[in-house]
């Protein structure tokens, strides 16, 4: 059960009204995330501008779901972690890469060490190190990847913890120890 109301264009006011009817009319409708949020019009402002401005990462989206299904997996919110699986599988991320990307890894390990970094950046950022940037560079990643992968969790940072404060998330699930 919500622990928040859901709003609508109707019951909203002011900036939040806004936003909804211009959500609505763009899409149809708006989910319950979005309508909860809709009680803080700075939240919702800040998180549309956030959740577009990460459709440009460059990251790839395979890349993005993976860390997202990692960090899903330790913040516990079981809404955006079922949410990032069917993501992945509409990519044709295996289940195989699903599951390690749970457990925070993967087969290849140019994504293992994206995740990872994902995941510090999530727990312990003062963790993260000179020599695991270097790493992801040796794989290929730019800075402006690199970068990104702080976008990409805070987003889910974001999302998770709003949906587990309004009781939107089916059940809190447990995290997933990493190796």
């Amino acid at each position: 059960m919500p622990r928040l109301s859901l709003l609508t264009p109707s019951t909203a006011v002011g900036a939040s009204r806004d936003l909804l009817s211009d959500l609505v009319s763009k899409h149809g409708r708006v989910g319950s995330m979005v309508s909860a949020m809709a009680h803080s019009p700075a939240l919702l402002s800040g998180y549309l501008q956030l959740s577009r401005a990460m459709r440009r990462t460059k990251l790839s989206r395979k890349i993005c779901e993976r860390i997202s299904i990692a960090v899903q997996v330790q913040q516990g919110c079981g809404l955006c972690l079922n949410s990032h699986i069917d993501t992945a599988r509409s990519l044709g991320i295996d289940e195989g890469e699903i599951q390690r990307a749970r457990a925070g890894g993967s087969v290849d390990p140019s994504i293992a060490a994206i995740i990872d970094l994902a995941l510090k950046v999530y727990r312990e950022p003062t963790a993260i190190t000179d020599a695991q940037i270097n790493g992801l560079r040796d794989y290929g990643f730019n800075d402006r990847e690199i970068a990104d992968v702080v976008g990409v969790v805070s987003l889910n940072i974001l999302t998770g913890a709003f949906n587990l404060l309004a009781g939107l998330t089916p059940r809190r699930i447990e995290p997933t120890p990493l190796r």
